[in-house]
């Protein structure tokens, strides 16, 4: 089990690397070849982080009642 810390700490390095796709992403036209493949990268980096968040933010309580 990973640390608070740890979980911030990649948090943080993928959101970098985010920021890094992005940059990358916004010269290409939306036909480009390339363009594809970073938008898939970007896509499991999000989730990636919203899983990470939700490690974070564990809901308290039951799910059923």
């Amino acid at each position: 089990m990973r640390t608070e810390n740890q979980i911030k700490s990649k948090i943080n390095e993928m959101t970098l690397q985010r920021r890094s796709l992005e940059s990358r992403l916004a010269p290409l036209a939306q036909d480009d070849p390339g363009r594809q493949a970073l938008d898939a990268q970007l896509t499991r980096l999000d989730d990636m982080i919203l899983m990470l968040e939700w490690v974070l933010n564990e809901p308290v309580g039951k799910y059923h009642a």
